[in-house]
C-alpha cells in the first residue's frame, strides 16, 4: 500500500473554523445529535456566530465538512478562561463534541479534539479541561485526557 489512501482520508477531512453558511450544511442538526438543541433560526443564528465571533480566538468552533455531501459531519468547540491564579494563566474548555452517527469510526471525534488541543496550547492555556460521560471516557483517554475530578451541575431550567 502506497499511502495514498490515507493522504486522500487526511485531505478529504480538514478541520476548519465555523462559517455563516454552515447552518445550511446541517450544523445544528448536527448538534441535535449531542443534546438538546431545539430549531435555530437564520436569524438567531447570524447572531450568535457574530457574537462569538467576536470573541476572536477565545472562543473557536471548529467543523468538518464532508466534500462529497457537503454536510458538516463532526464540531467541537473550545473557549479559554482567563484567571488570576497560575500567574494571569489560562484554561481551555472544550464543549459540544459530536460526529454525526454516520460517520463514526474514521477518526473525526480525535481531529476535533487535536484541533482544539492544539489551538489552547496556542493560546499559551496551561490545561484544558472538559466533561463527558462514562461512555465516551475511554476516547477521552485516547486523547491523552485523563479522569480528575467529580463534575457537578445545577440545571435552571
Amino acid at each position: 500500500m502506497d499511502g495514498s489512501n490515507s493522504l486522500s482520508s487526511e485531505l478529504k477531512f480538514q478541520v476548519r473554523k465555523l462559517e455563516k453558511s454552515d447552518k445550511s450544511k446541517g450544523f445544528i442538526e448536527l448538534l441535535q445529535q449531542l443534546t438538546v438543541c431545539d430549531s435555530v433560526s437564520d436569524k438567531e443564528f447570524e447572531e450568535r456566530f457574530q457574537e462569538i465571533s467576536s470573541y476572536g480566538n477565545d472562543h473557536l468552533i471548529c467543523v468538518i465538512e464532508d466534500d462529497q455531501s457537503g454536510k458538516i459531519i463532526a464540531t467541537g468547540s473550545v473557549f479559554i478562561e482567563k484567571k488570576f491564579i497560575r500567574n494571569c494563566g489560562k484554561v481551555g474548555h472544550i464543549e459540544d463534541v459530536v460526529v454525526d452517527s454516520t460517520a463514526r469510526g474514521q477518526q473525526l471525534g480525535k481531529k476535533i479534539i487535536e484541533f482544539l488541543t492544539d489551538h489552547a496550547h496556542s493560546m499559551g492555556c496551561y490545561k484544558i479541561i472538559l466533561d463527558c460521560s462514562n461512555e465516551n471516557k475511554a476516547f477521552y483517554e485516547k486523547c491523552g485526557f485523563k479522569q480528575k475530578e467529580i463534575q457537578m451541575v445545577r440545571y435552571f431550567i
